[in-house]
């Protein structure tokens, strides 16, 4: 355990956001993005900062290889892709449904046995295909049927019960919210419920970079390092084909990253410098190249995030302007 007494909860007050990005188009600034973003040096350190780091918000999906880390405190056998599922945020191709239900059969369940809402697959172009056969709504499309399966999981081994596993007051969600508090290091603020109806636990962006700073360097063999491991090998399981999250794992070496909806991001590498990200309207098009500017603010080669730089719009069908981070957010000249 990182921290027998967490620090205070983070204040819960309409967040202190700043302007991070520009949405420019023939050279005027037609937009701004308002967010915050924190960045981390490898002793947990804050280097940067930009917005509101410290108010209490909801990370969603981001916080996922925390709950995963808890789950296999809790005794969880899952390594591998299967693991890097229980973390995920899924497209709801055939392989995460696949091994959704692999999840369940270890554990001797079905769909039925499931929590989650029932959904339409989340990858654009599975969801279409999906709509175009005629399929319907299923908690194992929904993008967290691999966590919820592993809750159950993790549920049934230390004989907990499995009708109320989402309840906050659960043995799970409390083990759970234990572990958060000890990652992030800090007192969760509030608990609602996520959009899939798991237990949702408030936290700062500062405390949520923490707690991948410190999965990315702990031990090996560890859970933290397990869901690392597991993640950053299987980061499409994680995520889905096309996906920017993979994406950034497989062109910065050794990242650990995780998205969430409504705008957060959250980075690692390996000596666990860190970035968090939140961006105030939601809007996924500024997640990215705000993220890739704070992983090089990190000190990450900026030629690495060249791709992740920011959407090029268009008029006409023709290039006229691009989504760019703010000028205070632009890379430093450090290398990895």
């Amino acid at each position: 355990m990182h921290s027998t007494y967490p620090a205070a909860a983070p204040v819960v007050r309409e967040p202190l956001h700043a302007p991070v990005a520009h949405l420019v188009r023939g050279g005027v600034v037609e937009g701004v993005h308002h967010g915050s973003v924190v960045v981390l040096d490898a002793d947990g350190e804050i280097t940067f900062q930009l917005g509101d780091a410290e108010a209490a918000f909801y990370p969603r999906s981001a916080l996922k290889p925390v709950q995963a880390v808890a789950m296999l405190r809790a005794g969880l056998p899952l390594d591998g892709e299967l693991l890097s599922l229980a973390a995920a945020s899924h497209s709801g191709e055939e392989r995460h449904i696949a091994g959704a239900r692999r999840i369940l059969g270890l554990a001797g369940l079905t769909e039925a046995d499931l929590r989650n809402v029932p959904d339409m697959p989340y990858g654009p172009e599975v969801r279409d295909s999906w709509m175009r056969a005629g399929r319907q709504p299923s908690r194992l499309a929904q993008n967290c049927s691999g966590k919820h399966a592993a809750m159950l999981w993790t549920a049934k081994l230390n004989d907990w019960p499995l009708e109320d596993y989402l309840d906050p007051a659960h043995p799970l969600q409390q083990a759970i919210a234990e572990i958060v508090e000890d990652l992030t290091g800090q007192r969760i603020a509030r608990t609602t419920v996520d959009g899939c109806g798991a237990p949702l636990f408030s936290v700062s962006l500062h405390g949520l970079a923490r707690a991948l700073s410190r999965i990315v360097t702990a031990a090996p063999g560890t859970p933290e390092a397990r869901v690392a491991d597991a993640m950053r090998q299987h980061a499409e399981m994680a995520s889905g084909a096309g996906r920017d999250v993979a994406a950034l794992m497989a062109a910065v070496p050794g990242l650990l990253a995780k998205d969430g909806f409504e705008g957060v991001q959250v980075a690692a590498l390996p000596d666990g410098r860190a970035v968090a990200v939140k961006i105030a309207d939601g809007a996924n098009r500024a997640r990215i190249p705000v993220a890739a500017a704070a992983l090089a603010r990190a000190g990450v080669d900026r030629e690495l995030l060249t791709e992740f730089a920011g959407e090029t719009l268009l008029g006409g069908g023709r290039p006229v302007g691009h989504v760019r981070p703010v000028r205070s957010l632009e890379p430093l000249s450090v290398r990895v």
